[in-house]
């Protein structure tokens, strides 16, 4: 065997092993919260936390009001100031960071986690803008 049929063959068990952990992912992602429509989402969402987990230029450039913003790099540290005994609404622009911190806070023992579905930018509820000077 010369040493590129080697190369391939350890470059496709690696692709294969990468495409195998991302399936794991994704359905560890999916138990871990549960995806509610822009209706779904408004429906209660007064007696829930809601979280918006983007950026602090993003959430001050719109987000949905009465949300309070834990970017998603912050999560780990300041998941103390979110209550166990109430829902949690997560959202980003699509969805992906929100499946990400939705993992990260079931692992920190939290439960009934939602995100919703199309992310902030299909939300067509009531928003608010930080003011610019």
């Amino acid at each position: 065997m010369d040493n590129w049929t080697l190369i391939t063959i350890i470059l496709w068990i690696g692709i294969i092993a990468w495409g195998i952990w991302e399936l794991v992912q994704f359905f560890r992602r999916k138990k871990a919260a549960t995806v509610l429509s822009n209706e779904e989402f408004k429906q209660d969402m007064r007696k829930a936390q809601i979280v918006d987990v983007r950026g602090k230029d993003e959430f001050d450039a719109g987000h949905i009001l009465g949300a309070r913003n834990i970017p998603y790099m912050q999560l780990k540290q300041r998941a103390g100031e979110l209550r166990k005994d109430q829902p949690i609404y997560l959202y980003d622009d699509k969805k992906t960071i929100s499946f990400r911190s939705a993992l990260l806070l079931q692992k920190k023992g939290f439960e009934n986690l939602y995100i919703l579905k199309d992310g902030y930018s299909k939300w067509d509820g009531k928003i608010k803008r930080k003011k610019t000077v």
